[in-house]
């Protein structure tokens, strides 16, 4: 299955425990986002609306679940993934990161998805209140049937505008 082209764009809203730059990856720091892009899947064009949370257990280490709405396909996706993210928040001007997922996709009319991935790239600040994530995903699906989804791994884009208030 095909993921995002070209890399989603994905708007967020983030309402942190801490209001300055320096805290945006300090333990306790919560974050809540809504985004909407463009998806492909089933040879199909979607358009995907997402939110998600997360918070920051400790300095650098984030905890947090996303939920994904993909209409107007052949299909009715939905995708619900509890992650963990590390920032390495100590590098001055390009923050890199790392993290891992597990995803369970509910496809109407198919049999339901699990799958795992990482996810790797760099956060650079774009603002007082804002920063760009750019990075790639690795996605492994279990239990795949190639009949059914075209690939059982796929590695696409990560690009999020982030601004906090």
């Amino acid at each position: 299955m095909r993921k995002l082209l070209g890399g989603m764009m994905l708007l967020a809203a983030a309402f942190a425990a801490h209001a300055d730059e320096d805290g945006a990856y300090s333990k306790g720091h919560r974050n809540f986002s809504i985004g909407g892009g463009n998806g492909e899947a089933f040879n199909s064009r979607y358009f995907v609306v997402s939110a998600s949370a997360s918070y920051y257990a400790m300095d650098g280490l984030s905890v947090g679940a996303s939920f994904e709405n993909w209409s107007g396909g052949n299909h009715g996706i939905t995708k619900i993934a509890p992650s963990v993210q590390y920032v390495f928040y100590e590098m001055p001007s390009v923050q890199p990161y790392i993290g891992g997922f597990y995803r369970h996709t509910t496809v109407s009319g198919l049999p339901n998805i699990e799958s795992y991935g990482a996810r790797v790239g760099i956060n650079m600040a774009s603002g007082s209140n804002a920063y760009i994530s750019a990075g790639l995903v690795y996605e492994s699906y279990v239990g795949c049937q190639q009949a059914i989804y075209s690939s059982c791994r796929s590695t696409y884009p990560d690009v999020n505008f982030n601004f906090g208030f």
